[in-house]
């Protein structure tokens, strides 16, 4: 397996299905943002449940069909959100770029099989939070980035996990906030990548393959308080992890341990690689070809010390794990993750199932 590529080299310029842009969908727009957007409309949102989310993230054709792939999700619908309620709200007007509606789909989600922390971590790892109105090819108001709640329990989650996402990037452009309204799309919109498997999508279909597949819900690895991190780790994990420290070669746990197992983040224990892909490497820290799920790993920009690496991060606890590189002789794949073996706790194959991991099992079948 390729290294999937960090968000700094995800978003390039995805060529346009004419074929799907033809029954006026997700085209590209170069409109700007209207200046006097007039007053939003607000609407009573009491009657929806608390298992359900907002999310805008682009074409609403992709992100449906990507949260209609995940398990757990009972639906999701596209539909026109926190625009202006004295604009209509169908596709000709949104297109324009003028009313303040958000392309944005309506997901219903069963928490006892799948988090909201799951689901808005897949929505931010296909989407480029760091730009404005716009998302792939797609420019305009209506392709603003956005996440919005309904109640309170939502909005803990959602700010929680913005602000988790907020410390990867220099820029943060997606909008977090409640709903404040919102229209259902036209039918041909509904389901629309189903009813046209070749139409436009800005999401990767295979990314939306990828989450159709996880067995690792990030809800269940909850990032604990900062005073937490610090009475938990040692000086050196809490260097390594938190302050994107360095451990010596040759001179760590790991680096040359093959045990059957899986490795874990230290901080909050969230599975991240598996003894099945770790091979033996010169660098003389533990060098994995890949992770057990690709969702799992963040990969960013790096660019100290006055070199151009990527750096990789958990998931769900955004600790410091080390780096990736491409064309690795030693490696299997020619990708090697190159981990500090004190972001990392391992879990014996034999002790798996009394810690909680399981369903992590069939990595050894």
């Amino acid at each position: 397996m390729k290294s999937n590529g960090s968000k700094w080299r995800k978003f390039w310029a995805f060529p346009l299905l004419l074929a799907g842009l033809a029954m006026s969908g997700c085209a590209v727009q170069q409109n700007e943002p209207a200046a006097n957007i007039p007053e939003v409309e607000k609407m009573d949102f009491s009657y929806e449940p608390e298992n359900v989310i907002f999310l805008a993230g682009g074409c609403f054709w992709g992100v449906e069909q990507l949260m209609q792939s995940i398990p757990g999700v009972i639906d999701a619908q596209s539909g026109y959100a926190n625009g202006s309620g004295r604009l209509e709200a169908n596709y000709d007007s949104v297109s324009t770029g003028e009313t303040g509606f958000r392309e944005t789909v309506r997901v219903e989600y069963d928490p006892e099989e799948i988090s909201l922390d799951a689901i808005l971590m897949a929505y931010f790892y296909v989407i480029d939070p760091t730009v404005g109105n716009q998302q792939g090819n797609d420019m305009g108001s209506q392709y603003q980035t956005g996440v919005y709640y309904t109640n309170d329990k939502a909005k803990e989650t959602v700010e929680r996990i913005a602000e988790l996402e907020k410390s990867r990037h220099n820029e943060f452009r997606v909008e977090i906030g409640p709903l404040l309204n919102f229209y259902f799309a036209e039918e041909y919109h509904q389901n629309f990548l189903e009813k046209n498997p070749s139409g436009y999508c800005h999401i990767p279909r295979e990314e939306i393959e990828l989450f159709s597949k996880l067995q690792i819900d990030p809800g269940d690895y909850q990032k604990p308080a900062a005073e937490a991190i610090r009475d938990k780790l040692t000086a050196e994990q809490y260097n390594i992890t938190q302050e994107s420290g360095t451990e010596m070669p040759f001179e760590n746990e790991f680096w040359d341990q093959f045990e059957k197992g899986i490795y874990v983040d230290v901080v909050t224990g969230e599975p991240l690689f598996s003894s099945t892909d770790k091979f033996e490497s010169s660098c003389g820290w533990p060098a994995f070809s890949q992770p057990i799920e690709d969702p799992s790993i963040i990969e960013l920009e790096d660019k100290s010390y006055g070199m151009i690496r990527t750096e990789v991060r958990s998931r769900a606890g955004n600790s410091h794990l080390g780096h990736v590189f491409e064309n690795d002789p030693e490696s299997p794949n020619g990708v090697r993750y190159c981990i500090n073996s004190a972001a990392l706790r391992f879990i014996p194959y034999a002790k798996m199932e009394a810690e909680g991991y399981g369903y992590l099992l069939y990595l050894f079948e």
